[in-house]
């Protein structure tokens, strides 16, 4: 077998995930990534993505506030709406005001995003969804647009917006960033590095995710030195897991026990610089301790050489069939409150501009209540967060507010106006992403004008 075939067969293997999600082993394959197109940058930066798994609520993550809109909005959900009063706190004014008088709020619980979105260092994205192409209700109704496949399916759509592709894809937009910029790291392994469970999207053509746990990096064999009690047994085990084999296969495997093993003293003996005990703001939530390793790989990421990172973080309980209002107040405020430490820690080490955040989700719900719940949609609202953000704005443009309106395909369920392309590419351009290597990354990109390819946040 030539060495090239060796490559894509283990690349292919790592894609379908054989040694299992969590796998350290499978992991430490991203170092057979060879492929870079983008020039080494100098400096250096860092992508987000908080993943909001089962499909956020858009209507009250973001309600309207101004007195004729909140009034459909009441009218449309009046058992599930946040109470006008309520909102006073955090509605929105935008340096940029909407037209016709448009306005939104955040929603209460989400009110310690309010210094960050009233410094500039906040964006609202308004009606952001997956597309093939830009896409209007007629033809939406004609049949005569391509459409994402499946839509408002949980699997289907959470790949799309991950990897444009439906369930079964093997490489995300996130992944193949880290195919144009791994060569210029350090370690090409922590290009993209998942502090969640595994996703298609820190997976590229050649960059495989790096995992990581809360409390640091995951070691292979549990860490554990000793074997049955020996640690003789266990440094045993580990030379012969690591020693080189005349036999092909068996010597990949001891070379990929080696780097993982390698890897883990490497990121392990990094974070002792900055511990966990000086990163103290984050809240004891689930998305907290993913953004609280992902601040402190950020803070070492000089030591370890690297100049572009992809980060992931994740959390799921946002497919509230029912019981939306008791659930989604306290869902959002956990993000926001997690969102909110990780940015002012960014701030603290001085790298807020070198960092930006962003929301994603399956997909919106529909405004119309499916009994005091919301169904699956389609567009939604997203927030982009960091001290490069051209924020205190409003990007997008505002839906109507009903059931069957001319942006919506029912019950309120929105057609997207921003796709995740254009979404993707305003970020991935300022990662350093060139117009010439973008189809690379987002292959859809084309079916849209390039004019329209920023939306403006960055």
């Amino acid at each position: 077998m030539s060495n090239e075939s060796r490559r894509a067969f283990l690349k292919r293997s790592a894609a379908l995930g054989v040694a299992g999600a969590a796998s350290p082993f499978v992991t430490q394959l991203a170092g057979i990534g060879e492929a870079a197109a983008a020039a080494a940058p100098t400096d250096y930066k860092a992508l987000v993505c908080i993943f909001l798994t089962g499909g956020n609520d858009y209507a009250n993550t973001l309600p309207p506030y101004d007195p004729a809109s909140y009034a459909l909005y009441q009218a449309a959900r009046p058992a599930l709406a946040h109470d006008r009063a309520a909102l006073a706190a955090t509605a929105l004014t935008p340096s940029v005001a909407l037209a016709g008088g448009r306005q939104y709020a955040l929603a209460p619980t989400m009110a310690s995003l309010m210094p960050v979105f009233n410094a500039g260092k906040m964006a609202v994205v308004l009606n952001v969804g997956t597309l093939l192409q830009p896409t209007t209700k007629a033809q939406y109704q004609s049949s005569s647009a391509s459409l994402p496949p499946k839509l408002f399916s949980h699997n289907d759509q959470q790949s799309y917006w991950q990897a444009s592709n439906p369930e079964g894809a093997t490489s995300g937009w996130g992944g193949r960033l880290g195919d144009l910029f791994q060569s210029g790291n350090g370690t090409a392994q922590l290009t993209c590095i998942n502090a969640a469970s595994n996703a298609v999207f820190m997976t590229g053509r050649q960059a495989i995710q790096y995992s990581m746990a809360p409390g640091g990096p995951i070691a292979l064999l549990r860490g554990s030195r000793s074997l049955f009690g020996s640690n003789t047994a266990g440094t045993a085990l580990r030379t012969i897991m690591s020693a080189s084999h005349s036999h092909l296969f068996e010597n990949e495997l001891a070379t990929t026990n080696k780097r993982a093993l390698d890897l883990y003293t490497q990121v392990n003996g990094a974070l002792a610089s900055a511990p966990e005990s000086n990163f103290g703001l984050f809240p004891s939530t689930k998305l907290g301790g993913q953004l609280q390793i992902i601040a402190r790989m950020i803070a070492v990421a000089s030591q370890l050489g690297a100049k572009r990172q992809v980060f992931f973080a994740s959390v799921g309980g946002f497919d509230m069939h029912d019981d939306l209002a008791m659930k989604h107040p306290g869902q959002v405020g956990m993000v926001a409150d997690a969102l909110r430490a990780f940015y002012d820690t960014t701030a603290a080490l001085g790298v807020a501009d070198k960092v930006t955040s962003f929301t994603a989700s399956d997909f919106g719900r529909t405004l119309q209540p499916n009994d005091n719940g919301s169904d699956h949609g389609w567009g939604s609202m997203h927030f982009v967060v960091g001290g490069a953000v051209k924020g205190k704005r409003v990007y997008g443009t505002p839906p109507a507010i009903g059931h069957d309106t001319p942006d919506d395909v029912g019950a309120g369920r929105l057609i997207p106006t921003i796709s995740v392309d254009q979404y993707a590419a305003t970020l991935s351009r300022w990662f350093g992403v060139s117009d010439t290597d973008m189809r690379t990354v987002l292959p859809n990109i084309g079916n849209y004008n390039a004019s329209t390819w920023g939306v403006g946040f960055l």
